[in-house]
């Protein structure tokens, strides 16, 4: 059983940075397919990007591409996600997920974080 806890999130004016982060205990760490997601008020959860197990493939979705950055520390048991340019619309709970597979499915992922809320004042 792998736990997730995400840490980072907070209140930023648009334009600012943040920077996430998602230890993980319980498992191996380095197997996973790790992937940020997010959920805005009223709206479903959505894919944001993920990193492979080695590190050396990302995908982001469009609306974040350019502006976030998935990272990953396989000695620390941690992903992080920088997100500079930071926009209203940004604002949202971000989950951090593991999974098996590479994929952008929520629902392909196993084990989830708690959450950490962002919030972008315009």
């Amino acid at each position: 059983q792998v736990q997730l806890v995400e840490s980072g999130g907070g209140l930023v004016q648009a334009g600012g940075s943040l920077r996430l982060s998602c230890a993980a205990s319980g498992g191996s760490f380095s197997i996973y397919t790790m992937g940020w997601f997010r959920q805005a008020p009223g709206k479903e959860r959505e894919f944001v990007a993920y990193i492979t197990r080695s590190g050396d493939i990302t995908a982001y979705a469009d609306s974040v591409r350019g502006r976030f950055t998935i990272s990953r520390d396989n000695a620390k048991n941690t992903v992080f996600l920088q997100m500079n340019s930071l926009k209203s619309e940004d604002t949202a709970i971000y989950y951090c997920a593991s999974a098996r597979v590479v994929r952008v499915t929520a629902n392909s992922y196993e084990y989830w974080g708690q959450g950490t809320q962002v919030t972008v004042s315009s």
